[in-house]
């Protein structure tokens, strides 16, 4: 069939259609990519032990494979373990943004399940996204004041499962008309 306006014989282009939303090669787009190495704080949500849910801005390191947000369990400034730690023993299943504050924003949507485990010292990944967020010399000497005897943080990471993006420009929220989820 010849559609009104074309050349017989000749094909149209083929339109790319988007992936869609929950797609885990949506990792690999330009936007994520970009939300994934920013020094913008993940918007970490899980369910409290008291039932409620709760979202906490933190630092986050990708690596590839796994979004890790490790936070303390003791240093010398800590008094106590996080209460998230308990929780999310409980009901592993959270939920993530990164996103932009400029307009239109960016928005990179993750959820998966967040496995824990306890490491005595820094692990790795706190100190790469200590030096992305303070800068090289601020986080070198905040990380010489942790690294401490006695400090022990737990490396709370998510495989994701589930992945979206909005951008409000490409890939609007369902609610808008966009991209279901």
């Amino acid at each position: 069939m010849t559609v009104p306006g074309s050349q017989p014989g000749v094909s149209e282009p083929r339109v790319a259609k988007p992936l869609p939303q929950g797609d885990l090669r949506l990792l690999e787009t330009d936007t994520a990519k970009k939300l994934l190495a920013s020094n913008v704080p993940a918007r970490f949500a899980y369910v409290a032990s008291d039932g409620t849910p709760r979202v906490l801005p933190t630092w986050f390191h990708w690596t590839g494979q796994e979004l890790v947000m490790p936070t303390f369990i003791s240093a010398p400034h800590v008094s106590r373990p996080a209460a998230r730690l308990t929780a999310l023993r409980s009901n592993p299943n959270v939920a993530v943004t990164l996103d932009t504050e400029g307009f239109p924003p960016s928005v990179l949507l993750l959820r998966g399940k967040a496995v824990i485990d306890e490491i005595d010292g820094v692990p790795p990944e706190y100190a790469l996204a200590a030096r992305r967020y303070m800068g090289t010399q601020a986080a070198n000497e905040y990380l010489a004041q942790i690294s401490q005897p006695g400090t022990r943080m737990a490396r709370i990471a998510v495989r994701p499962t589930w992945v979206a993006i909005i951008d409000f420009v490409t890939r609007l929220p369902d609610g808008m008309g966009g991209v279901m989820a």
